[in-house]
C-alpha cells in the first residue's frame, strides 16, 4: 500500500527508514550491526571493561539510590552497570539489542554469581516481568536515537518508571563528542553521525517533567581505578514527580 500511516507509530517508522542504513542501530533489525560491534572482546572500547560508571557509584554512596529496588537498564550492552546494581541487592532487568552482547553480559553475571534478567530486544517493545521500576538506567542508548525516536523514549518512561522514581542518561556530551547538528538538519542529511550530542539544557527541555538532582560531565577515571568514567559523556539525573 502507498498510503498505509494511520497511527503515530506508522509515522515513526517511516521516520525510521529515512536514516537507514543507521536505522538498524534502534530498530528491531539492528541485532547484525551491533553483534559486530561486540564480536571482538579485546577491541579498543572504553566500556567493554567490567566497571561500573563512576556516576552511579557516586549516587550510591551518596544515598542518592538504595537497595532494594527495581532497576530497568536500557542497552545494557556487556552489563557492567546490570551487574554492579544486582551485587549490592537490586532487582535488575537489563534490556540489549545485540544478542552476542547480551550473552557477554549473562558471562559476567555468573561469574559474579548476580542474579539479572537479560532481555534480548527493543526497548520500546520488550516484554517486561514488571510494569513499572524505581530506576531506569542509561548509559549511551539516548544518544543512539533519532529525534523522533525521543517521543517513544518518554512513552516508555512514562509506562516504566514509578512515580517518584529515578532517572539516569549518560549521553554524549556537546563539545566533546557525538553529532551537534540541528534536529531539522539530520533529516535533511539521513544520518545521525554516530550519535547525538547533548548540553545540560537540551537534556533539562527533554526531560522538563522531570526534576532535575545532578547533570555534570562524568568525571574520568585512571587506568587503575575500579570504576568507568570518560569525560565525553553527560551523567544526568532526574526523579520523576510522585502521584498525586
Amino acid at each position: 500500500m502507498h498510503r498505509d500511516i494511520r497511527t503515530t507509530e506508522d509515522v515513526l517508522r517511516l521516520l525510521d527508514r529515512l536514516f537507514l542504513p543507521e536505522a538498524d542501530r534502534w530498530t528491531d533489525g539492528a541485532s547484525g550491526w551491533w553483534d559486530a560491534f561486540y564480536a571482538d572482546r579485546t577491541a579498543d572500547r572504553p566500556f567493554f571493561v567490567p566497571k561500573p560508571d563512576e556516576n552511579l557509584v557516586s549516587y550510591l554512596d551518596r544515598g542518592l539510590l538504595a537497595a532494594p529496588g527495581r532497576v530497568l537498564d536500557l542497552g545494557s550492552g556487556p552489563g557492567r552497570n546490570a551487574v554492579h546494581l544486582a551485587s549490592l541487592g537490586f532487582e535488575v532487568d537489563a534490556v540489549d539489542l545485540s544478542p552476542t552482547a547480551v550473552a557477554w553480559a549473562r558471562e559476567r553475571a555468573a561469574e559474579a554469581g548476580a542474579d539479572v534478567r537479560f532481555h534480548c530486544g527493543n526497548i520500546f517493545d520488550v516484554e517486561l516481568p514488571h510494569r513499572q521500576y524505581d530506576l531506569v538506567y542509561d548509559s549511551g542508548c539516548l544518544h543512539h536515537l533519532p529525534p523522533h525516536r525521543r517521543i517513544s523514549y518518554l512513552a516508555l518512561l512514562d509506562r516504566v518508571l514509578a512515580p517518584g522514581g529515578l532517572l539516569v542518561v549518560n549521553a554524549f556530551a556537546a563539545g566533546a563528542m557525538g553529532c551537534e547538528l540541528p534536529d531539522e538538519e539530520l533529516y535533511r542529511n539521513g544520518r545521525l553521525e554516530g550519535g547525538l550530542a547533548y548540553t545540560p539544557d537540551e537534556l533539562r527541555h527533554l526531560f522538563s517533567d522531570f526534576t532535575e538532582i545532578e547533570i555534570r560531565p562524568m568525571e574520568p577515571q585512571p587506568a587503575g581505578s575500579p570504576l568507568f568514567g570518560i569525560p565525553v559523556l553527560l551523567s544526568a539525573l532526574f526523579r520523576r514527580p510522585a502521584a498525586g
